[in-house]
């Protein structure tokens, strides 16, 4: 099957990204949310990436016009029933999920593939709400979107091979490289960066450095392009601790543990930088 049209659910930072690198990929997308000021956000956000590319010479300005032809605006799910394949990526929050793609079952037509962009969720246990789950799968993309290469690619226990094949295929269509892994919490990526961040977190609670302390041994010492305390606030920290509680709860380790730091700054608002405050302050 030759994916034409696509829907996107969500158009926060990862929705809009990856609506934006299937609309470059030649793919008509629907990018949907619960409300027009949502998506009129998301869309924003891709016309300054697209506008930025156009001003380094990266792309004309009537390849920026076609991109933006191929994205429609999307308030209703229904929308869906006009897809080849759906990505959804809304909130780490499995009823959620769960509620989006029971709809989406009865919406979208049978070839139809559902994909999550969940960073830790199962797909198995999202696909089990759906009467197709052998259609289901996971397509973790890494943020932000249109830079980062990588996609964890996550079967769930009935997915069949030929959707795997699909969607590796659509991967490499836009332009990233795709990575099987088993459907287990956190996946890979999650796995290993989320107890990292979290120990980063507690260095902090326990007194042992300021935060511009740890993240700057980890870039100078460890070569890392970025601190583990910023990262986790462009991450957003009620996603770390969304994510926290995945691996928490599905390994039952204490080496997943949230931080209680972690807890207390989400408790507060302080989700990073798209609320202004979490380990750093962040302004316009």
């Amino acid at each position: 099957m030759n994916v034409k049209t696509m829907m996107v659910v969500g158009a926060g930072q990862m929705g809009s990204g990856i609506a934006q690198v299937a609309a470059q990929a030649g793919i008509q997308v629907f990018l949907n949310d619960l409300n027009r000021e949502f998506v009129e956000r998301g869309l924003a956000v891709i016309r300054k990436n697209l506008d930025r590319n156009v001003e380094n010479g990266k792309l004309g300005e009537e390849e920026r016009e076609a991109i933006l032809s191929r994205l429609i605006p999307s308030t209703d799910l229904g929308d869906a029933e006009e897809a080849d394949f759906v990505v959804e990526a809304a909130t780490e929050n499995m009823q959620v999920k769960a509620e989006i793609f029971t709809r989406l079952d009865v919406i979208c037509p049978p070839h139809a593939v559902l994909a999550s962009n969940t960073s830790s969720l199962p797909i198995t246990e999202i696909a089990a709400v759906t009467r197709r789950p052998e259609m289901v799968i996971g397509m973790h993309f890494m943020n932000p979107v249109p830079v980062m290469k990588l996609v964890e690619i996550i079967r769930g226990l009935q997915t069949r091979d030929e959707v795997y094949q699909l969607t590796e295929e659509l991967a490499k269509r836009m332009g990233k490289v795709a990575v099987s892994v088993n459907d287990f919490p956190g996946f890979v990526s999650n796995r290993v960066l989320m107890p990292m961040i979290n120990e980063a977190i507690y260095c902090v609670y326990e007194g042992v450095a300021t935060p511009e302390a740890v993240d700057e041994v980890m870039k100078l010492g460890m070569n890392h392009p970025m601190g583990p305390l910023r990262l986790a606030d462009f991450i957003g920290l009620d996603t770390c601790l969304a994510i926290m509680e995945v691996l928490y709860e599905g390994f039952g380790d204490s080496k997943y543990r949230p931080c209680p730091l972690l807890r207390k700054y989400v408790k507060a608002g302080w989700l990073g930088k798209k609320s202004g405050r979490g380990f750093y302050t962040y302004s316009d």
